[in-house]
């Protein structure tokens, strides 16, 4: 097999789920043999003779967004050229990367219709209603706009963050992730379903007050690899993910507070890795906003054995990781906790 080859099937691979000594199974549609020599040398045999161990090199981007969304648009579209530039399959944006009011309900005044993928359907998916775009309606949809054009543009598979989406209620938004392939295709979405509450510390956030919880549990894949998806508050649900299962990759965009982000934003994570034995890739907001208000940062990917691969603290910037298809492999071989699951 010559390099290109190994090139053009970089991004073709998944891992095996189900191993049993010398078994065989599909590999990202590929027939591989898993061979406990090849694992134990941190490799894996394929009938496509190569071995595989880096699958997909993955970017978190963390944004201090304002509350200019053009401005925003700008900082997302260079964010993501710099991780295309440094080789990144998949890019993920944070929360609220086109917005951050100084009031919650600034948000309001730049809900969009979900436009289809060829951007004359819409819907509202909570509620399964389908219906089609007037003409010229979809000027309104400047931030799927960009993140379409920006996924084709840089040839990566983008999980854009959230945006605000029109609701069915009113003085309310769907709080949104929009999946992009590498064509401008949206190939996948989810709505926010827990809503963040914590008063305390002089601080007060109620997003019920203007979001409305999503309420279909996300099933999303990329690359033919299974995913999971939340959002920020999402993370304190274990069973959320769980009702997720079979996945390889958590992806998790946020705006965690500093507060509740300095007690338990890396804990969170780790734990999400550890026990689902999955990659995490989290992007977050990172720094003081206009309105006051402070987030966290610390935008990171963690292995499936809960170790940090790349962490960015505080302020604007990328994280970026190769997802290693062979460790994931070797942590489920070695301790298959989730073959050992009695509920």
């Amino acid at each position: 097999m010559t390099a290109d080859d190994v090139c053009r099937i970089k991004k073709a691979y998944a891992v095996v789920s189900n191993y049993t000594e010398n078994s065989t199974g599909i590999f990202f549609g590929h027939t591989v043999n898993l061979l406990s020599d090849d694992l134990s040398a941190g490799r894996l045999n394929t009938q496509i003779g190569t071995d595989m161990q880096k699958n997909i090199r993955a970017a978190a981007v963390q944004m201090i967004s304002s509350t200019n969304p053009d401005a925003n648009i700008d900082t997302m579209k260079r964010l993501v050229r710099q991780a295309a530039e440094q080789g990144a399959d998949w890019v993920l944006l944070p929360e609220y990367w086109p917005l951050m009011g100084r009031k919650d309900t600034d948000k309001l005044a730049f809900a969009e219709p979900l436009v289809g993928s060829n951007f004359s359907e819409t819907r509202y998916a909570r509620f399964g209603e389908t219906r089609y775009a007037r003409f010229g309606e979809t000027r309104c949809a400047r931030f799927q706009t960009a993140l379409s054009e920006t996924a084709a543009e840089c040839g990566v598979v983008l999980f854009g963050g959230t945006i605000p989406l029109e609701s069915p209620d009113a003085g309310k938004v769907m709080n949104t992730m929009l999946v992009y392939d590498r064509d401008g295709t949206q190939i996948g979405l989810y709505h926010k379903m827990h809503l963040f509450g914590f008063s305390g510390l002089g601080e007060r956030y109620a997003e019920a007050d203007t979001i409305s919880a999503g309420g279909d549990v996300p099933k999303l894949t990329a690359d033919g690899v299974p995913l999971a998806a939340g959002v920020c508050y999402d993370l304190r649900f274990p069973e959320f993910f769980r009702a997720q299962q079979p996945f390889d990759v958590l992806l998790l965009p946020a705006a965690f507070t500093y507060t509740t982000g300095k007690a338990h934003w890396e804990l969170l994570l780790r734990a999400r890795a550890v026990e689902n034995q999955c990659y995490v890739i989290a992007s977050a907001q990172g720094g003081e906003h206009e309105s006051g208000r402070r987030t966290f940062g610390h935008s990171m990917i963690i292995d499936p054995w809960g170790e940090i691969l790349a962490v960015l603290p505080e302020g604007e910037g990328i994280v970026i990781s190769d997802l290693d298809a062979a460790r994931l492999q070797s942590v489920r071989t070695r301790l298959p906790a989730l073959k050992h699951r009695l509920l």
